[in-house]
């Protein structure tokens, strides 16, 4: 059936640049922290300490959105960094 002629998946597209998968590698890692902490309950299941009479079950949980927002940009900006394009215009391709 395959007569000798590559598919359009084995061969490395033109004009990409190569990818750093160390960053990419890097972004991963931060994406999967909030994951593995917060399926990890019985690690802040519990009341105490609490903060302004919230317990800690719910304010770090809270404090969580934060974090995990940071850490989504964070990821972002490696993953765009990796593949090269770090600045570009909207609308703009590269």
């Amino acid at each position: 059936m395959n007569s000798g002629n590559s598919t359009p998946q084995s061969r490395p597209e033109e004009g990409v640049p190569p990818t750093d998968k160390g960053k990419m590698a890097l972004a991963g890692v931060l994406l999967a922290i909030p994951i593995v902490v917060l399926l990890w309950v019985p690690h802040y299941a519990k009341v105490d300490p609490k903060l302004f009479g919230f317990p800690f079950f719910f304010w770090y949980q809270f404090l969580w959105v934060f974090l995990c927002s940071a850490l989504t940009y964070t990821a972002y900006r490696l993953t765009l960094s990796a593949r090269g394009k770090t600045t570009h215009k909207v609308g703009e391709d590269r």
